[in-house]
């Protein structure tokens, strides 16, 4: 054999182990628990290849092992393997208008830290911005490896259009051309010099938010579904059987600015009438007369948790945390003008999304954000505008096509579940021999 064949078929080899290495790693975490004989059936390798690539697996600290397995087959029961719950992690950071939210998870997809505060993010310079969201992830790795986890990346969770790791446009932050990642990743290395190298991406919020439902949010089999988060910007991202369809640049699913009325209000974007000009956070709480107590979410306000998400903080009135919790009190108690104004999003909002429905034909239609809680007084009226103008007659009126995004599911456990995803499809990237 040549010194070029003898490299090719190592090289082969060494492709074959990485991808296997990657399946059983893959196949112990979809199933929870697995023995080696289980995963060897699953996968069809054979018993003695699996225990091989599960060995290196639990030397790199992917994967642990426990008690005993009984088959109800003859031989000796077989120990279980699980992914690891320390080592690996993902970081995730989102920032958006009216708050910075940094998560991380474990392999197996578990929110470990999360840290979220309240600011007005529209007003400081990117930079400075960028560097406070660095600040808090810094705190949030400090927390996760007192938790023996170990970041081995950072995604960050961006509204606005977003491509190669710069913001090209952000309207309701007044961002055009930022370089996000590089940013981010200079004022990382500031605060800890020691995550210098630890890579950094980014992609659009919703986009992330989409496949934190899909992988966290109990889709119960959907996988293919429209997700709209309600923010101060209205965002949107669609998933097709299970993967993410970001469009020719990126930029998919920027519902917020399909026109309603050409002769609307004028929108940050520079267009006029769009959606989320009817129906994002700021109109909700203009329309619903929570807009002259307004004014942004106090300046830091913070809270911290193993997976808290959604929690509010004390401020003044308006758009965030705050006013739109004010905006659910009235719904709840009743209040005429608040339901009128919620009713009229969702009327609005059906009418968008029944040609996003007619377009892509999704199983269905989940809202985040603040719709989330506002569901039930949304859902009548965007019920009634998608059963009238969906073609194929399938939207009822009342269905389950129409839901809630799940509570565990936004846009910074995406970001980090995006890195975890990662490490189980690449682990030999990430295992011992990369961090000597």
């Amino acid at each position: 054999m040549s010194e070029g064949n003898a490299r090719d078929s190592r090289a082969g080899k060494d492709t074959v182990r990485r991808h296997n290495l990657s399946l059983v790693l893959r196949t112990v975490h979809d199933a929870g628990e697995a023995t080696r004989a289980g995963v060897a059936a699953r996968v069809g390798l054979t018993r003695a290849a699996v225990s091989s690539l599960a060995d290196q697996l639990l030397r790199d600290g992917f994967l642990t092992e426990s008690g005993k397995a009984f088959s109800g087959q003859a031989g000796r029961p077989g120990t279980v393997l699980k992914v690891a719950r320390t080592g690996p992690a993902g970081l995730g950071v989102e920032i958006n208008v009216d708050y910075v939210s940094v998560c991380v998870v474990d392999l197996a997809g578990t929110g470990r830290v999360r840290l979220t505060e309240y600011v007005d993010n529209s007003a400081p310079a990117p930079g400075d911005v960028l560097a406070r969201a660095a600040r808090i992830a810094a705190r949030a790795v400090a927390s996760a490896q007192e938790q023996d986890l170990r970041p081995v990346g950072a995604a960050l969770a961006l509204p606005g259009l977003v491509s190669g790791g710069v913001v090209r446009q952000a309207p309701n932050l007044g961002w055009h051309r930022v370089d996000a990642e590089g940013l981010f990743a200079a004022a990382l290395t500031d605060v800890r010099p020691d995550l210098r190298t630890l890579p950094v991406g980014s992609d659009n919020e919703a986009n992330l938010a989409a496949l934190a439902e899909l992988w966290f949010g109990g889709m119960g089999g959907v996988r293919s579904f429209l997700y709209v988060s309600g923010e101060i910007g209205v965002g949107g991202a669609l998933v097709v059987d299970g993967a993410l369809l970001p469009g020719a640049h990126g930029f998919a699913g920027e519902i917020g600015h399909v026109v309603v009325d050409p002769a609307g209000p004028e929108c940050r974007c520079g267009a006029r009438g769009c959606l989320e000009q009817y129906a994002g956070q700021l109109a909700l709480l203009r329309a619903a007369g929570i807009e002259e107590a307004a004014g942004p979410a106090a300046p830091g306000a913070s809270v911290s948790g193993a997976g808290a998400s959604g929690a509010t903080a004390a401020g003044a009135v308006g758009a965030g945390p705050v006013g739109t919790g004010e905006l659910e009190r009235r719904v709840r108690a009743g209040d005429a003008r608040a339901v009128a104004a919620v009713g009229e999003a969702g009327r609005v909002l059906g009418l968008v999304l029944s040609g996003a429905v007619n377009l892509f034909d999704p199983e269905a239609v989940v809202l985040g954000g603040v719709y989330r809680g506002l569901l039930p007084w949304l859902a009548p009226p965007a019920d009634g505008e998608l059963g009238g103008r969906a073609v194929s007659g399938m939207w009822a009126a009342g269905g389950d096509r129409l839901r809630a995004a799940s509570p565990s599911a936004d846009a910074a456990r995406g970001a980090a579940g995006r890195v975890a995803r990662d490490v189980l499809a690449d682990p030999l990237a990430y295992g011992t021999a990369k961090r000597s």
